[in-house]
């Protein structure tokens, strides 16, 4: 009670409001592509109308960076916001649909806070079978019952760190039994330590550098740890505030020396020759996007796969959309090579940096094999 007061306290500060997500870009591409499943999980405003809407919502997509993400209607209300007249976010119809069975066994994880319901719990609450619960679920929402429980704990969790809760508060608050269950998957799921995510990165030394490629600006950040992005545009300055944008609070300084080797694999990369080397990699991801990123990085230079040849390979075949999901989301370009996922007829599909340079870089590459 006293977790959640504190957090209250803390409402009117629109930054302590936002929900971020386990991936914003996994957000925007769902509001990008007008998703309807994701309907529910979030909404999105736009700063420059001051109102919210539903992924879905039909009206003329903003520019990026006037959007911010808010994990419910109320708390971009709370922020200022105006719900939207066309697709009405805090009204029950404006939920995305799923099969009732589906969407029972939603609430009853979202209300719940434990450690984990079993598969065997959630099929007395659907009234189904283990089995069917399983196939069912993963077919509605692309991820299995259990990996949507995790997602929504660490919602919780991230959600009461951004609010200003302690670590250990935001940690049983959310559903967290032990310090230990938490730490063992924060690194992987948060990027860096729970009380440094908390902070948005003190203390953390981030890199960047910037270069030239025939794709345009790269600019590649690296932690002590590895590679923790790679962008592709047009502008440096673009580039550098959407860095600083997602590590807010670390200690963000630009090292064109100390970073020159790495600069080099991956403008070669954008150049169509591939990574040489491995790279260590210091990145933000769930147990479905790493299964994803590794199968992605064992497609050769030249060749490409469909997302659903992808969806096979990780043993998931019918998380296709999961699987486009986690292509978009790939916060290193190039390193991570998601340009060589097309779709089953051959068309190149979505790009997070573009079409064109999809097309350019698949060129390339098929031009250096060839050689």
């Amino acid at each position: 009670m006293l977790a959640e007061k504190a957090g209250l306290a803390l409402v009117t500060d629109k930054v302590a409001k936002k929900a971020e997500k386990t991936n914003d870009e996994q957000a925007w591409q769902a509001v990008l592509g007008r998703d309807r499943r994701y309907d529910g999980m979030f909404v999105y405003a736009v700063k420059s109308t001051g109102v919210f809407c539903r992924p879905s919502c039909p009206s003329r997509r903003p520019r990026r960076e006037m959007v911010e993400f808010f994990e419910a209607p109320q708390f971009a209300q709370l922020a200022g916001f105006r719900s939207c007249k066309r697709c009405r976010p805090t009204e029950l119809n404006g939920q995305r649909e799923l099969p009732q069975v589906i969407t029972r066994v939603c609430r009853f994880i979202d209300e719940i806070i434990e450690e984990g319901p079993t598969l065997d719990r959630l099929s007395e609450v659907a009234g189904v079978s283990p089995f069917h619960l399983q196939r069912s679920f993963k077919g509605a929402l692309g991820i299995s019952p259990r990996q949507y429980a995790e997602l929504k704990k660490f919602l919780r969790f991230k959600t009461r760190l951004q609010r200003g809760d302690d670590v250990t508060t935001a940690m049983y608050e959310a559903g967290f039994n032990s310090p230990s269950r938490l730490y063992e998957r924060s690194t992987s799921a948060l990027g860096m330590t729970p009380s440094a995510y908390r902070a948005g990165g003190p203390g953390h030394a981030i890199r960047y550098a910037l270069a030239d490629s025939s794709l345009g600006r790269v600019l590649v950040a690296a932690t002590e740890k590895g590679i923790c992005a790679v962008r592709i545009g047009d502008s440096d300055k673009a580039l550098e505030t959407t860095l600083r944008g997602e590590f807010p609070k670390a200690e963000i300084t630009r090292d064109d020396h100390e970073l020159a080797s790495y600069v080099r694999e991956i403008v070669n990369a954008a150049e169509g020759k591939g990574i040489a080397r491995e790279i260590p990699l210091d990145i933000q991801h769930t147990a479905f996007q790493w299964k994803v990123w590794q199968a992605l990085r064992q497609i050769a230079l030249g060749e490409t796969r469909s997302y659903q040849q992808v969806a096979a390979a990780i043993g998931e075949p019918r998380a296709v959309r999961a699987v486009a999901n986690a292509c978009a989301s790939n916060p290193v370009a190039l390193v991570i090579p998601c340009h060589r996922v097309v779709r089953t007829n051959g068309d190149l599909g979505g790009y997070r940096w573009g079409t064109e340079r999809k097309k350019q870089l698949l060129s390339a590459e098929k031009e250096q094999k060839a050689k």
